[in-house]
């Protein structure tokens, strides 16, 4: 089977040929990727000025262009994409996601409610205390060897997670972190409100480790961060599970979800109003655009409700607590 048996082998030789770099290769062979498209382009317009379009050989250039397209599609898959079709975290911890109503959504929020305040309080009254991005990423990667002594598939060994080169550029596409399938590094945007980077670390971990689906690696993404001896992860864990679950509670009970949102510690507010202040001012005309392209990407590769599956964390962490009592 590729994800349990081919898989592991080819993320452990990604992770170690590339892990070591102190800056992302993946991100260097997009840069280099892009100047060849670009290039080409130009070049193709300096063809057809000189030429006309008649002397143009379309035949021969969609030939190579199809070939092209091709041995990426395949290397993509191979590499990666075929976790698309894995027997996931359902699989693993025989959890069985089924629909559920309003009151287990709320009991879910009430809960994340509880943590968020809590895994706040243990952090202090002062501003948190934030050490280096290198750092955070040992300690993620720390919380992952963690959550394997209960969870063997979470093993997670050598770390190749890396600060995007394009940060700016992710605020202004609406990424936090990227996997790259080509090079098995894990980036995460720096430019993010700091108290998020320790999740978001764990969720493009949880990509590396072949969980392709968006709604696996947040869950994936919690199960690590909550076993983790920073009690930073624990709140930037809860505090991302709780904005998935009241805004999806939102949608059938608004006044639930905004008395909810009263309840939140004086601190939880002030990190909440950074963060719509981050996605305020990354609005642009672009981004809907990506969004649509990124959404029909995902529904593509057996994610049915596209962007909106980040949201369905929510239901692995009901089925979980069903299972275990406990978030």
């Amino acid at each position: 089977m590729y994800s349990q048996g081919l898989y592991p082998y080819i993320s452990s030789f990604y992770r170690t040929i590339f892990g070591w770099i102190p800056f992302s290769f993946g991100d260097v062979f997009y840069a280099v990727v892009g100047l060849l498209l670009f290039w080409s382009v130009l070049r193709f317009v300096k063809i057809i000025a000189r030429q006309g379009l008649k002397q143009f050989d379309y035949r021969e250039n969609l030939k190579k262009a199809f070939f092209i397209a091709s041995v990426i599609y395949i290397y993509f898959n191979l590499s990666w994409g075929l976790n698309y079709n894995r027997p996931g975290i359902a699989y693993q911890l025989q959890l069985s996601q089924q629909d559920y109503g309003d009151s287990a959504l709320k009991e879910i929020t009430a809960i994340l409610l509880k943590k968020v305040n809590e895994s706040r309080a243990v952090l202090g009254s002062e501003e948190i205390k934030y050490g280096s991005y290198d750092l955070v990423f040992e300690q993620a990667s720390v919380a992952y060897q963690n959550a394997s002594a209960t969870f063997p598939f979470l093993n997670y060994s050598p770390k190749s997670i890396k600060k995007s080169m394009y940060g700016r550029m992710g605020n202004f596409l609406g990424f936090l972190g990227y996997y790259n399938p080509f090079t098995g590094e894990a980036q995460v945007n720096l430019t993010q409100p700091r108290f998020l980077i320790p999740y978001v670390s764990c969720h493009e971990m949880a990509h590396q480790l072949g969980y392709a689906s968006e709604s696996e690696a947040n869950f994936v993404g919690y199960l690590a961060a909550v076993h983790s001896p920073n009690k930073l992860f624990h709140y930037s864990a809860y505090f991302d599970l709780f904005n998935y679950a009241n805004r999806q509670l939102w949608a059938s009970d608004s006044i639930a979800a905004k008395n909810n949102y009263k309840q939140l510690d004086t601190l939880v507010k002030k990190d909440e109003q950074e963060l719509r202040e981050y996605w305020r001012k990354s609005d642009n005309i672009f981004e809907p655009l990506i969004k649509i392209f990124y959404d029909r990407y995902l529904k593509a590769n057996q994610q049915a409700k596209g962007v909106k599956s980040y949201n369905e964390v929510v239901g692995w962490l009901i089925s979980y607590h069903a299972k275990y009592g406990k978030i």
